[in-house]
């Protein structure tokens, strides 16, 4: 049944997933800025939400943005989100909605605060907290193919308002997800948890990084392949390649929140706060690496991940605070963020910031045709984290976590990568 949706908050988050509704169903919007998305948009809440059936809210939950993890955070007193934009949005929807209609947060908070904070704002209609796993850059593709929905009620319930979620989700949904009812709390624990088990494992295998860089006569390639192909008492493959640290507008800060949560909850053990630390010790690790070369560094890839323009939480970023508190100088290249390296004055250190198989070694940018390649001056050390990289005319490639690479071990590793 098609069904009548509002979307409260069309910006990086909603506007995606909205869209991708109106495939679906009839979705209209409202946000506080100007937006031209492909589908209706009205002038006030009170407007947008008259008639809807379910009305969402994707509203942000900013931290301080001392604390995005672009820069050292390790040292900063604890913060929880700032919740005042979504609490603002919840009070206002409340005045105009009733108790036919559902609405339903999208937005990341820590546990028990739905509980304690949010659904009390929402008196004169129904409430599920309904938390997404996206992307910035394919937000779309993973609103309609997620790993699975998690639907949060007051007390679990598969029934009532969490079974007609489900159902108007499996009418959009592409691979068959898990849906996972939970209370807001065991909802709220699900998002957040994800992400920072995704931090701690992308700190585990850039620790084994460190490992071969400082014993010798080790490839971290071959011990996070086999680890990442133990499926029978370790968790599935993703995030377990050695390379740049965690990054983007969740993960650092969802870690950073924890800390905060595990101080109110008087957990006597901080585990948040050991994966932040690895995470700024492994910068400046890599940064000690740079340096070392005694030339101008030039960082591939500004932003958080390749192909998108959002430096939130951008582990390049962080990497280069600690070539520049080292004294060295810094450049950025990552045309899509208007950074364009020097060309001229080498030589230098670069450092493939972004994963060479899918950010700057396309020749032209597919949809635009801009040319975003980077011209290697002769003479200078390129630093690979990704170890992708193997000739570069007049240049010295380092792949980083690698020090046992020989000349037969790179025509191995080519072949295998299937470089000619």
């Amino acid at each position: 049944m098609r069904k009548k949706v509002a979307m409260i908050g069309v910006g990086k988050l909603g506007e995606p997933c909205a869209e991708a509704m109106s495939q679906y169903h009839d979705v209209v919007g409202y946000d506080v800025l100007p937006r031209t998305p492909a589908f209706p948009m009205k002038s006030t809440i009170a407007e947008a939400v008259e008639g809807r059936d379910f009305i969402f809210i994707a509203a942000p939950t900013p931290h301080d943005p001392k604390y995005d993890g672009r820069a050292p955070t390790a040292h900063l007193d604890n913060k929880d989100f700032d919740y005042t934009i979504v609490k603002e949005i919840l009070a206002e929807t409340n005045k105009h909605v009733n108790k036919k209609q559902i609405v339903i947060l999208i937005s990341t908070v820590l546990p028990g605060t739905v509980r304690r904070e949010l659904e009390p704002l929402i008196t004169n209609a129904r409430f599920i907290y309904n938390p997404y796993l996206i992307a910035m850059g394919t937000v779309k593709w993973d609103f309609l193919n997620p790993e699975m929905v998690m639907i949060g009620t007051d007390n679990g319930s598969h029934t009532g308002d969490a079974k007609e979620i489900v159902d108007f989700y499996k009418t959009m949904m592409q691979n068959d997800p898990r849906y996972i009812v939970g209370t807001w709390d065991e909802c709220e624990c699900i998002k957040v948890f994800y992400n920072t088990f995704i931090s701690a494992k992308l700190s585990l295998v850039n620790m084994i990084q460190d490992v071969a860089e400082k014993q010798g006569n080790i490839n971290v390639d071959v011990v996070t392949r086999a680890l990442a192909q133990s499926d029978q008492r370790i968790m599935g493959p993703k995030y377990m390649t050695a390379g740049m640290g965690d990054g983007g507008a969740c993960h650092p800060r969802d870690n950073i929140a924890l800390r905060y949560m595990s101080e109110k909850l008087g957990l006597g053990y901080d585990l948040f706060d050991a994966v932040m630390n690895a995470r700024e010790i492994q910068a400046k690790n890599l940064a000690d690496k740079l340096v070392s070369y005694g030339n101008p560094v030039i960082i591939v890839g500004l932003a958080y991940k390749p192909n998108v323009k959002y430096v939130d939480g951008s582990y390049s970023m962080l990497v280069g605070h600690y070539v520049k508190e080292a004294g060295q100088k810094l450049f950025y290249h990552d045309p899509l963020c208007g950074e364009n390296g020097p060309e001229t004055d080498g030589p230098y250190t670069y450092l493939i910031a972004h994963d060479p198989d899918t950010a700057f070694l396309l020749s032209k940018r597919p949809t635009e045709g801009e040319d975003i390649t980077i011209k290697f001056l002769k003479g200078s050390t390129i630093v690979d984290p990704w170890r992708r990289l193997y000739d570069v005319d007049g240049c010295k490639v380092v792949h980083y976590g690698n020090t046992r690479q020989s000349e037969a071990e790179v025509l191995q590793l080519k072949a295998v990568d299937g470089f000619k």
